[in-house]
C-alpha cells in the first residue's frame, strides 16, 4: 500500500542572508497530515523563519519546498488562484501580534480573510471568533487600542475564522492569560488540524503536540522524535539550551 505523501516537505532547506550568514542549514523536514509538531530551540536558531519559509513568506536559498505535492518556488508564488488556496490553508501567528494587525477595527480584522464569503457568513464567523476569543466587546473598537493579550487573541481569531487546514504558530501563548490558554490547547485538542508550533514552554509541549523537532544554535535540526527512539533526553535538552543542568 501506497504511503500518502507529505502535506509539508523540505529537502536540504537553505535560507542564508545577503551577507552569507545562514538563518537555515539543510533543513529535511516532512510532516503528513493531522500531525501536530512542536519546534523547539534556543534565539536565533531559526524557528520563526522556518515556519516563515513553511507559509511561503521566505523562498528557500537552496533546496525545495512542496506543499500537497507541489513545489513552491517563484512561479508558484506568483500564480494568484494558487495563492489564494494556499493562503486560506495554511495560516501563521507571527510571535508579535501588532504585526499582523492593520484594519481601522477589531470586525474588519476578523472579517479581512472571509471577503470570498457571503455577507452572512463573514458575520456569522466574526461574532463566533469574536466570542469564542472574548472580543466581542471590541467589535467596532481600533486594534492598536488593544492589550497585548487582546491583540494575540485577536490575531487567532482572524486566523481560525478562516477554517484553515495548517495552522503555524510563533509562540502562540507568549501573551495570553491562563484562560485563554487553557482554551486554546483543548480547542486545538478537539481538531483536525495540521499545526506547526515554535515555544519556549517546555512545560506545554505534550500538550502541543506529539512529535518535537529540535533546531540547533547552528540552524539545523539536530533531534526529531519521528525517527527517535523516545522523546529527547536531559542532556540533549541541556546541549540545546532547552533545560538548565546543575553540573
Amino acid at each position: 500500500m501506497t504511503e500518502p505523501a507529505p502535506l509539508l516537505e523540505l529537502e536540504q532547506v537553505e535560507v542564508a542572508y545577503p551577507n552569507g550568514r545562514k538563518a537555515l542549514d539543510g533543513i529535511d523536514l516532512a510532516i503528513d497530515p493531522g500531525e501536530r509538531v512542536v519546534l523547539l530551540g534556543i534565539n536565533g536558531c531559526g524557528k520563526s523563519t522556518l515556519l516563515r519559509v513553511l507559509d511561503g513568506l521566505i523562498p528557500p536559498s537552496r533546496g525545495t519546498l512542496r506543499f500537497a505535492g507541489r513545489s513552491i518556488d517563484r512561479a508558484t508564488l506568483q500564480d494568484r488562484a494558487w495563492q489564494r488556496d494556499f493562503r486560506q490553508r495554511v495560516v501563521l501567528m507571527f510571535q508579535h501580534p501588532e504585526s499582523m494587525l492593520f484594519n481601522p477595527t477589531v470586525r474588519d480584522e476578523i472579517g479581512f480573510g472571509l471577503r470570498h464569503l457571503s455577507a452572512a457568513e463573514q458575520d456569522r464567523r466574526i461574532r463566533q471568533w469574536a466570542e469564542l476569543l472574548h472580543l466581542r466587546e471590541f467589535l467596532d473598537a481600533p486594534p492598536f487600542e488593544l492589550s497585548g493579550g487582546e491583540k494575540q487573541r485577536l490575531c487567532l481569531a482572524c486566523l481560525l475564522a478562516v477554517e484553515p487546514e495548517v495552522l503555524l504558530l510563533d509562540e502562540p501563548t507568549a501573551n495570553l492569560d491562563p484562560r485563554t490558554v487553557g482554551w486554546m490547547l483543548e480547542w486545538l485538542r478537539e481538531r483536525p488540524f495540521t499545526s506547526i508550533v515554535a515555544t519556549h514552554q517546555m512545560a506545554l509541549v505534550p500538550q502541543l503536540g506529539e512529535r518535537i523537532v529540535i533546531l540547533s544554535a547552528d540552524h539545523r535540526i539536530v533531534f526529531d522524535s519521528r525517527t527517535a527512539d523516545g522523546p529527547p533526553g536531559h542532556d540533549l535538552l541541556v546541549a540545546h539550551g532547552l533545560a538548565y543542568s546543575r553540573a
